[in-house]
C-alpha cells in the first residue's frame, strides 16, 4: 500500500540555519500521527515543505505517492490544513467559507458545514471580526474538515480551544480515521498527542530523535505507586521491593515509589505483604519525553 506521507533525508535550510535536517518518515493510511517537539524544533517548517509552500534544500517528500513540490496543486485538493498561525478575513463566516470551498472543489458541502458548525457550537453567520480567538480556531477547523479530505495536517489545532471543544475535536478526528482518513497532528503539548495519536515522532533541532507507537512508549514509561501498609511496623518489616519498583519515599506506613515495566512481579510481592491500600497511576510519558529534552523546558 502506498504510504500517505513519505520522506527521505528531507532537509530545508535557511542559509546557515537548519529548519529540517535529514528526516526519514513513513505514515500509513488511517494513522493518527503525532509530531511532537518544542517551539522552534522544525515542526512548522516540515509541514510547509510537505504542503509545497517551501522547496526542500535536499531529499524528497511525497504525499499519496506524488512529489510535494512538483505536484503541490493536486495534493492540496486532497488535504485539509490548519496552520498554527490562523489568519482569516474579518468578513468571513462559516457559511461564506463553505461557499468558497464549494467553488474551489466543485462540490456541495453545505450539509457537512452545518453539521460541523453544530458540533463545534459556532454561529454559521458570525463574522470573524466579532469572533473570539477560540471561535476563529473553530472556523479554521471547519475550513480544514468540511470538504472531506483524505489527509488532515493540523498544526497546534487545540491551542485556543476550551477543554470541551478539544474533546469534540478528538471525537471528530477519530471518526474520520475510522473512515480511512490520515491525521498528521503537530503539537508541543504532550497530553493531547498522548491521548489522541497512535504513533508519535519526537523532533528536536530539525531531526527526529524518536518514532514509536504510543503503546510501546507506555510500556517503557514509569508509573507512580503509593503503598499503605497495615502499620508503620509492617512497612518497616516488609520484604525488599521487587525488581522494577524503586522506592522514592518511606513515611511511616506509606511508601511512595516508581514502577518501571510490567506489574507482574509487583503483584506477587504485594500478595505477601500486609498491605491496607494501593494506588498505581497511569504511565507517565513525560519521564520518557523529558529524556529527549533535558536542555529545554518547552514541553507542557
Amino acid at each position: 500500500m502506498t504510504p500517505v506521507i513519505e520522506t527521505h533525508q528531507l532537509a530545508r535550510r535557511y542559509g546557515p540555519r537548519i529548519g529540517v535536517d535529514g528526516i526519514d518518515l513513513r505514515i500509513e493510511p488511517g494513522e493518527v500521527f503525532g509530531f511532537l517537539g518544542p517551539n522552534g524544533a522544525g515542526k512548522t517548517t516540515f509541514i510547509r515543505v510537505l504542503l509545497g509552500f517551501l522547496r526542500p534544500t535536499s531529499g524528497g517528500a511525497r504525499i499519496f505517492g506524488r512529489d510535494c513540490w512538483h505536484d503541490s496543486r493536486a495534493i492540496k485538493r486532497e488535504v485539509g490544513y490548519l496552520p498554527g498561525d490562523v489568519r482569516l478575513y474579518p468578513w468571513l463566516t462559516v457559511r461564506r467559507a463553505v461557499g468558497i470551498i464549494q467553488a474551489a472543489h466543485r462540490g456541495d458541502f453545505q450539509g457537512p458545514g452545518r453539521d460541523l458548525a453544530a458540533r463545534l457550537d459556532i454561529d454559521p453567520d458570525l463574522p470573524v471580526r466579532k469572533m473570539s480567538r477560540g471561535m476563529r480556531q473553530k472556523l479554521a477547523l471547519i475550513i480544514a474538515l468540511v470538504h472531506g479530505p483524505k489527509l488532515l495536517v493540523l498544526d497546534e489545532p487545540t491551542s485556543a480551544l476550551d477543554p470541551l471543544v478539544q474533546i469534540t475535536l478528538a471525537d471528530l478526528l477519530r471518526q474520520r480515521c475510522r473512515a480511512g482518513v490520515t491525521v498528521f497532528f503537530s503539537s508541543h503539548t504532550l497530553s493531547e498527542v498522548e491521548h489522541l495519536c497512535d504513533r508519535v515522532a519526537v523532533v528536536r533541532k530539525g531531526r527526529i530523535v524518536a518514532d514509536e507507537p504510543i503503546d510501546d512508549l507506555r510500556k517503557r514509561a514509569r508509573r507512580e505507586v503509593v503503598i499503605r501498609f497495615e502499620s508503620a511496623a509492617a512497612a518497616a518489616a516488609a520484604e525488599p521491593p521487587p525488581d522494577g519498583l524503586t522506592v522514592i519515599e518511606r513515611d511511616g506506613d506509606r511508601w511512595r515509589a516508581e514502577l518501571a515495566g510490567e506489574a507482574g512481579a509487583l503483584r506477587q510481592w504485594l500478595a505477601r505483604q500486609p498491605v491496607r491500600d494501593l494506588m498505581i497511576g497511569p504511565p507517565d510519558l513525560r519521564t520518557i519525553f523529558h529524556a529527549y529534552y533535558r536542555e529545554t523546558e518547552d514541553l507542557d
